[in-house]
Parts: C-alpha cells; structure tokens; sequence
C-alpha cells in the first residue's frame, strides 16, 4: 500500500521521531477484529432509553473492578437486555476495551476516565 515516493518522506520522519526519542510507525490498515469490532459497536451509536438503569449497573459493576464482557452482563438484573447497553457505553467510550481483540464474552471491559 505504500508508493515508492512516499519511502523517503517515511524514512524521513522516522529519522526526526527517533532523534527526539520518538518511536514511529506506519500504519497501512486495520487488522480484520477492529473493523468488525468497530461495525458491532457502531450498531448501537445511537441514543437509547435506560428504562431499567442497566447502564448505572454496568458502570457501577466495571467500577468495582474489570470484569469479563460475559460476566459483567450477566451480574445485572437482566443480561439480554444488558448486553446492548454494554456495547451503547462501550460506543460512546464509558466503558472500555482493548480493540485489537475481537469482543466476545472473554474481552475484559474496564472504566474510562476515573482515577
């Protein structure tokens, strides 16, 4: 993917990164999981209605400590409904995780933003 005369402008920047003691790298695509990942999470971009505070569970369960995506859903009071809003918090980055790895009931999911 990358063109002959984009080689020198490359080696170029890797030069001037690494005599500020910067690392560089040049990223040509994704790997397959996080585009999948991506397009699951994306599915639930949009406003939903917490009727039921699932979402208040979920972050307070995450809070506790990191958990498995599978055993957070299934520690609230309804874990169908639950695993919709855990993508929804995971879309709008209230939840975390790591997105190299595909999601499935072993991703580990943490808390955004809390010391």
């Amino acid at each position: 993917m990358i063109k002959d005369k984009d080689l020198v402008k490359f080696a170029a920047t890797e030069w001037a990164a690494g005599a500020v003691g910067w690392r560089y790298l040049v990223v040509s695509g994704w790997r397959r999981q996080v585009l999948t990942g991506l397009d699951a999470l994306s599915a639930r971009r949009r406003p939903m209605s917490d009727r039921l505070g699932l979402q208040g569970e979920l972050l307070e369960l995450v809070r506790e400590r990191p958990r498995q995506f599978g055993e957070l859903v299934e520690a609230t009071s309804l874990p169908a409904v639950a695993r919709t809003h855990a993508v929804h918090l995971l879309w709008h980055r209230r939840l975390g995780m790591d997105l190299t790895q595909p999601l499935d009931d072993a991703t580990w999911i943490h808390p955004v933003g809390m010391e």
